[in-house]
């Protein structure tokens, strides 16, 4: 067993959570460490074809699933978490979002003038890009025809990118990892400024348990095949909700926090595939370009995107076997793609085996099947509207926004974290990731977990007694 120095901070997990934390903490001076279950990629040695970021850049080949096998989770394993494999789509909460939010945890901070300045600092750190009407491809093209056609509204998407050139037809790999670096995920943003400042990075470490005690906090794994012990004053829990979950409730301490595990959202999708006459090479220029901006929509639960996914995963979703399924595929080029995201209302739970594997357990069904189905209804009209000649709803659910299991609130009987984002009774415990969310949002949370982040981080400097004044100072020790 090999024993680490020990450390101001240890971080578990490299997404956008504790990427911003590390940047602010190792800003202020903070020894901090890093680790990561992934592998580190760069826009070098990013797999090159789709079998292989399955396999490489997500927890499980990308097939999490649910114990009934209902709803596949989609996860990044690697550096950078899921902003290396996501869109990057950069989108606020808007105000209904923190309204219910503050009801139902009772947090005083969960309100635009607040949230906005936390979103401010991050956005001032990251390259934003409206997509323009001369950058989408034929699939937003129609779209947005169809939109117009039946009197719906939409909006350009907001993306986190440097120097894309969707002309030159290959964004789709984007979702392997970004091979320009234009990208704003976390490795060539926070993540990026934290090891020039000093922060250390252990990657392939699989974080097994956490022991809190009064004035540190032990964090077990297994790295390189053999077990490891390290020590720091706080750790940062920022695995991920399925991770930070699973770390959380295989170290015992749901026996202390009822509610770990408890409120799991997801925005559960809806895939539907439109077949044309015309070649629509969906795959081909920017990904993703228009969003649903129609108020009934949001009134009724859902949104709407235009996507698209490789062959691989174009195989996945078509519900049919044998010549069907061929005859299908051999139309790839012809396909069309637009898919029913849901804000759902009927939270699962996540628990784990005596071997410490997930079970989860996410309900579709009552409401949240209605919101669903209503949304595929709507893009069945939009493509009959523009001409498809056949319309395709893939048999199974995904998602990759999952929130909740360790939500933020007031009590301990209801809640896993306060409001400093300090697990109840183990002070030493932060977590600001996704999993605190305590309802869904109905929004792209990456930008939000983001903010989250900026102010968890503020708070730890609080506590070191560094200076929170906007950045830290470089002065400011952590001890």
């Amino acid at each position: 067993m090999h024993v680490s120095v020990f450390y101001d901070v240890v971080i578990v997990g490299s997404g956008a959570s504790g990427s911003v934390i590390a940047n602010y903490l190792t800003q202020a001076g903070a020894r901090v460490l890093m680790l990561e279950a992934g592998g580190e990629f760069s826009w070098r040695t990013f797999p090159r074809n789709e079998l292989l970021s399955n396999s490489n850049l997500y927890w499980n080949g990308s097939m999490d699933a649910t114990t009934s096998a209902n709803l596949l989770f989609l996860r990044g394993k690697v550096l950078g978490g899921g902003t290396v494999v996501n869109q990057a789509l950069m989108d606020r909460f808007d105000t209904p979002v923190w309204d219910e939010w503050r009801q139902k945890s009772e947090i005083d901070f969960y309100n635009d003038l607040e949230m906005s300045r936390h979103y401010a600092e991050i956005e001032s750190h990251l390259a934003l890009h409206t997509l323009t009407r001369s950058e989408w491809n034929r699939n937003a093209e129609l779209y947005v025809q169809g939109f117009e056609k039946l009197g719906y509204r939409w909006g350009a998407l907001r993306r986190g990118q440097s120097n894309c050139r969707p002309e030159s037809n290959d964004c789709m790999a984007c979702l392997g990892g970004c091979r320009r670096d234009s990208k704003q995920s976390m490795l060539v943003t926070f993540l990026k400024s934290a090891r020039q400042l000093g922060l250390e990075v252990l990657t392939g470490f699989m974080a097994e348990r956490i022991v809190h005690h009064r004035d540190r906090v032990e964090i077990w794994g297994r790295s390189g095949g053999s077990q490891q012990r390290i020590q720091a004053r706080r750790c940062v829990v920022a695995a991920g909700t399925l991770g930070t979950n699973q770390l959380m409730l295989r170290s015992g301490f749901g026996a202390s926090l009822p509610a770990l595990g408890q409120g799991l959202y997801s925005h559960p999708q809806w895939m539907n595939i439109a077949l044309f006459d015309e070649v629509i090479d969906a795959h081909k220029g920017a990904l993703q370009a228009v969003k649903s901006d129609e108020p009934r929509f949001r009134a009724m639960g859902f949104k709407l995107e235009n996507v698209f996914v490789g062959p691989i995963g174009i195989t996945m979703l078509m519900p049919a076997h044998g010549l069907k399924h061929q005859q299908w595929m051999e139309r790839y080029r012809h396909m069309a793609s637009m898919e029913v995201c849901i804000r759902d209302t009927l939270p699962g739970t996540i628990r784990v085996n005596r071997t410490g594997r997930l079970r989860i357990v996410k309900p579709i069904a009552g409401e949240d099947l209605k919101r669903g189905l209503s949304g595929v209804e709507v893009v069945r009209e939009i493509y009959q509207a523009v001409g498809a000649q056949e319309f395709i709803t893939s048999n199974f659910n995904f998602s990759l926004h999952q929130m909740g299991g360790c939500a933020i609130g007031t009590s301990p009987a209801t809640a896993v974290v306060n409001e400093r984002f300090q697990v109840f009774g183990m002070e030493n415990l932060t977590i600001a990731d996704g999993s605190i969310f305590p309802l869904s949002s109905g929004i792209n949370p990456a930008l939000s977990i983001m903010a989250h982040s900026h102010r968890a981080s503020q708070v730890l400097l609080e506590e070191f007694g560094a200076a929170t004044g906007g950045l830290p100072s470089q002065e400011a020790s952590c001890g």
